[in-house]
């Protein structure tokens, strides 16, 4: 038997990178898998992927920036599957600029996607978690969300969040064996980090002790071990996945 075999797992920001290997990575350990996305046809490709490999998956449109699209997926993610037993929120987006030139919009829609959208996420979740006296909640923060980063203070500031929402929720829900952890990956090379300033990719590359980038599915092999039985003991922690980055 799988570890994660007759459990239900909703993924945000499922349609590529980071989100998809979480998405393919739960399906082979046996998970039934809710894609949620805002582009249908590339969760729709990540489906037919976990179906051919002998999984079972569903695609889900959602926003996590508009409320009423996180209550009807979850609502339809539960219909289908029955349950939900594991929130990956790992939707997310960047709108960088100086602190002293940064639009209030863009504050905003950063803070709405990667911080409010997760808590209305869990909120959406918490309820099938609760009846069941199981869960695992895993939240996707950022390395920048521990030390910083210029020109990312709206992106910092909204990882930075999600820590605290966290360790808050991890209190919260401990008493029904509900955990809540997050991983904090470092420079994993992805979509939105191919975007960034090549004098940026450097300098970060030179910061890393282990000499090189992340892949998105040493990030999905963490969050499957928080979504686990193995890691039924641990709640309210971040797990660094930055190759020496940050440390301590």
């Amino acid at each position: 038997m799988k570890p994660l075999e007759g459990r239900t797992a909703l993924v945000t920001g499922a349609s590529q990178g980071i989100g998809r290997a979480c998405a393919l990575r739960l399906a082979r350990e046996g998970a039934r898998v809710a894609l949620a996305a805002r582009n249908i046809e590339n969760l729709q490709q990540v489906e037919s992927e976990i179906v051919a490999g002998g999984g079972q998956a569903a695609v889900f449109a959602m926003d996590v920036a508009q409320e009423d699209q996180i209550k009807s997926a979850t609502k339809a993610a539960i219909e289908r599957f029955g349950k939900i037993d594991i929130l990956v929120n790992n939707a997310g987006i960047t709108r960088d600029q100086l602190m002293m030139r940064m639009k209030r919009a863009d504050w905003d829609a950063v803070l709405q996607t990667n911080l409010t959208g997760p808590h209305l996420c869990i909120q959406a979740v918490i309820g099938s978690m609760l009846k069941q006296r199981w869960g695992r909640i895993i939240n996707i923060t950022s390395v920048f969300g521990q030390m910083g980063q210029a020109g990312q203070a709206n992106y910092a500031a909204s990882k930075a969040g999600l820590i605290g929402l966290t360790m808050a929720v991890a209190r919260e829900v401990a008493s029904r064996n509900i955990t809540a952890n997050a991983v904090a990956p470092g420079w994993i090379e992805t979509a939105m980090t191919e975007i960034l300033a090549p004098e940026l990719r450097a300098s970060m590359a030179k910061a890393i002790p282990l000499g090189r980038a992340g892949s998105d599915q040493e990030v999905a092999n963490a969050v499957c071990f928080l979504a686990s039985p193995d890691s039924g003991y641990i709640t309210g922690h971040v797990l660094n996945v930055n190759g020496g980055l940050l440390m301590g």
